[in-house]
Parts: C-alpha cells; structure tokens; sequence
C-alpha cells in the first residue's frame, strides 16, 4: 500500500497518535466524540475553521502535556493549544486534523507569598479568581483585562493581555517573572525567575509570552502581585463626538498625569450597551471616557484630571465610592457582550501613539462611511490601544468583502500613524495576511529562524500568529 498519498499518511498517523493518547492518558483525558470536540474548533474570535479537531486532550498534570506533545511530534500531528477560549484574534481554533490541548482542568494556584508579592499558578486559573486571591493578602494580579472573570492566565500570557489597568501597570508581560513550559518534542524548559530583576540568558519569558501557543506550552507561571492602591477616584467625562473625548484622553497624557486607567466608549457602543442594559448613557453624550487614578494621591490626581477635562467635557461625575467606580467601570466591562447581541463581532486591536489617538478616531470614523460598515470602537486610551469592532450578520458564510475593506483601511492606517497591527489581542490567524506591513521580510523571516528552532516540525499551532 503507497503511502505518499497525503490524506491516506495523515489519517494514519492520527490514528495512530489517538492509540497512544488512549494507552499513556488516564482514561478521563480524551475526548474523540465529534459532538464533544466540534465546540472546539473556534474561540470568541468567531472565526471558523475547516472542519473540527480530531480529538482533545484535557491536561491535568504537565506530564499529559509532555506526553501528549512527545507524541504528537513524533507523529507529525498539528497540536493547537487552548485556555477558556476567550481570544478574539483565532489563534485558538482547531481546522481538521489538529488535536487541541485543553489546559481549563489545570487551575490550581500553587504558591501564593504575600512576602515576596508573587504567585505561582497553572495556565488553566481564571484570572479574576486569582486576584481575589491575592486580595486576601492586601495584594492584586495587576492585568485587567475586561474578560477577565471567564479568560485564563494561560490565555493572557500566550497573548500577551492588556486590559483595563494596563495604562500605569502595563500588560501581562510586565506581570510574567517566570514560565514553566513543555518544547514541541516534550522537552520541559523553566525560564525567568522569581526575582524582581535578573538578567542571565536571554530573555526567554518574554519571548513566549504573546508566542500565541506556536512556541511552547506553559505549565505554569510565576506571576508578579502589586499592594492593592489605599484609594481610588474614578471619572465619568461625557462629550459631544468621539474625536472630542479622544482628544480629551490626549490632553491627560499631555498634562503629565498617569492614570490607572483612561477607557474611552464611542456613541454606538453606548447605544448597545443602552439596548442590552436597559440603562440611559448614549443620552448622555456621543462618547464616554472613563478615568480612574489610584494611590495616596488618587484624589489630587483625579481633581488634576478634572481640571484637564472641565471645559472639554459636556459633563464630568467624580467619585471615591468603590462601589459607584465599579458601577461606571460595568459599562467598559459590558460592552463586548452587548455587541455580541448585535451579531458577529470582528473586533480590531489596533495601537497607535497616543498623540495619534484623537487622528485614528477620524481615520476610522471616515472609512466606516468610506465602506458603509458600522463601526463600534473602544479604546484604552491612555495607552492609544483602540478596538475598532465590525458586527456582521451571523448567518453569513465569510466575512463580507466591504468588511474586510474597512479592516485593511483601518490597519493601514494604524500604520501610517506609526502603531501596529494588534496590541493586545494578538495575530492569530485574523491578521495575518497583513503582519509582512509591520515587520517587514526581513524581521519576518527572523520570526520564521526563532519558530523552526523551538519547533522544527511546526506541529505547535501552525498557521497561527506568524
């Protein structure tokens, strides 16, 4: 019998792969009914594979993930890794063939010290879950990101997550000390430290972090932990366009002040929030921009804010109730899924200079009408990180032309005004076609030098991020 024919070859090492996974996994650990793996195949990115997965593995230990991938490089077989599922760029979906490595059942917070202010989680802890626990000890895990309640630590950091809080704390890099993780030939590696600071080697950690699961598989995280801030003061400033409360966030940044967070809504995001919330902010203005200081001096900062925002803003609320802060920041926190009600969102991840931020908000406003494509943006705008957010019809096969249109203009222009293409949500397959724009043959192909190293048989998430 040949075995050069393709389908024939792939079919029987999968075949071949799943009798070993059912031998050396624990009975509990594969799943191969097509009903059960079919949810697999796609993330909240809404993209859509050919196809579903062959099977899915449910790591419990690192050792079924060193398993799993030891065979599976053997074999040839595409390994896609997955968290909660929760990215928006489709770097988790799984087309015909793949084998998913779900990590969701590896959630247990190892260490926590409250002395050394670190953490030591597996990939598979919500993060909300693990800044409550830190909060017991006077302490928080400082990315925010607004799926944090649903999205995984694993997720954040093969994606490199940003949020809400990222303006003064950063993104999920600056929170990463160090990474346990399994090469694609079941090869376990440690990189980083559980020091503040350390320089020995190159830097490992970073380079998986935001790697979108094609370099390695992280077992575990020794992540940083922050002193909850004494106090806090939270902006609600409403305005007369978009552009206005983009300018405005500008103008904070101008002023020297450095917030924890500047979250700015346009009036159609309000205008959905409004429908699914049964709440009354699109009445309140075109657009809304959300500022919260921390710290000692959160109250001085705030008024500082205030005094920026005054005589721009149609109307400014102020407050240092937790509990009215957390009321302004549901808005933020709700927007997405009251888009989700509307129908598919294609959500862009752009980031510019935050001097270009009130330009883009233009640019954008302009192509939408350009391409006759709604348009819903939000922003974390003290960081110049916008999300231009296209809702389709959920029924459509493909993504309609015009709105692939308007998302090439709307990268083209993240370019122009010297950003990038993704600033937190990753490339995944979505944004691919454009990544040769930003980086260049060159620094591409470098990409492609470090991906062969770590994995030379390009069985870890193929297809995605490069």
């Amino acid at each position: 019998m040949s075995i050069t024919h393709q389908p024939t070859g792939q079919a029987t090492a999968a075949a071949r792969l799943l009798g070993l996974l059912a031998r050396d996994l624990a009975p509990d650990r594969l799943t191969t009914d097509p009903a059960a793996t079919a949810p697999y195949a796609t993330d909240r990115s809404g993209a859509r594979p050919d196809g579903q997965p062959l099977a899915v593995v449910h790591a419990q230990h690192p050792d079924d993930v060193r398993t799993t991938l030891r065979h599976a490089n053997a074999l040839r077989v595409p390994v896609v890794p997955r968290g909660a599922g929760t990215g928006l760029s489709g770097a988790a979906t799984a087309p015909e063939g793949t084998l998913v490595l779900d990590l969701a059942r590896m959630n247990r917070i190892v260490e926590l010290s409250p002395d050394d202010q670190l953490a030591v989680v597996e990939p598979g802890v919500i993060t909300a879950d693990l800044d409550r626990a830190a909060a017991a000890h006077g302490l928080r895990y400082a990315p925010d990101p607004a799926s944090a309640a649903i999205s995984t630590i694993g997720g954040n950091i093969a994606t490199n997550a940003g949020g809400l809080r990222c303006a003064k704390y950063g993104v999920t890099r600056d929170s990463v000390l160090g990474l346990d993780a399994v090469l694609a030939d079941g090869t376990v590696i440690r990189t980083g430290r559980r020091t503040v600071k350390g320089v020995t080697g190159y830097d490992l950690t970073a380079l998986l972090t935001g790697s979108e699961g094609t370099l390695a598989v992280i077992t575990a995280a020794t992540v940083r932990l922050r002193p909850i801030p004494v106090a806090t003061a939270t902006l609600a400033a409403y305005f007369s366009s978009f552009a206005a409360a983009a300018a405005a966030a500008t103008a904070i940044t101008a002023a020297r002040i450095e917030p924890a967070m500047a979250e700015l809504l346009d009036g159609p995001v309000l205008a959905a929030i409004d429908e699914a919330q049964d709440s009354n902010l699109r009445a309140r203005g075109a657009a809304l921009l959300l500022v919260q200081c921390d710290g000692a001096g959160a109250a001085e900062e705030a008024a500082h804010v205030a005094r920026v925002l005054e005589d721009r803003a149609a109307s400014l609320d102020i407050t240092g109730d937790p509990v009215e802060a957390e009321a302004l920041l549901a808005a933020r926190r709700l927007a997405l899924p009251s888009l989700e009600r509307l129908g598919r969102p294609l959500i862009e991840d752009i980031a510019v200079p935050r001097s270009q931020l009130a330009e883009a908000v233009r640019s954008i406003e302009a192509i939408s009408a350009a391409h006759g494509v709604p348009v819903f943006t939000l922003a974390h705008a003290a960081d110049g990180n916008l999300h231009p957010i296209l809702v389709i019809d959920p029924a459509l096969p493909d993504i309609p032309e015009a709105a692939w249109a308007a998302a090439s203009d709307i990268f083209a222009t993240a370019l122009r005004l010297g950003g990038t293409l993704t600033g937190e949500h990753g490339v995944g397959t979505l944004k691919r076609q454009w990544l040769a724009d930003e980086l260049g043959p060159d620094t591409l192909a470098l990409h492609h030098r470090v991906k062969s190293a770590l994995d030379p048989h390009n069985i870890l998430n193929p297809g995605k991020a490069i």
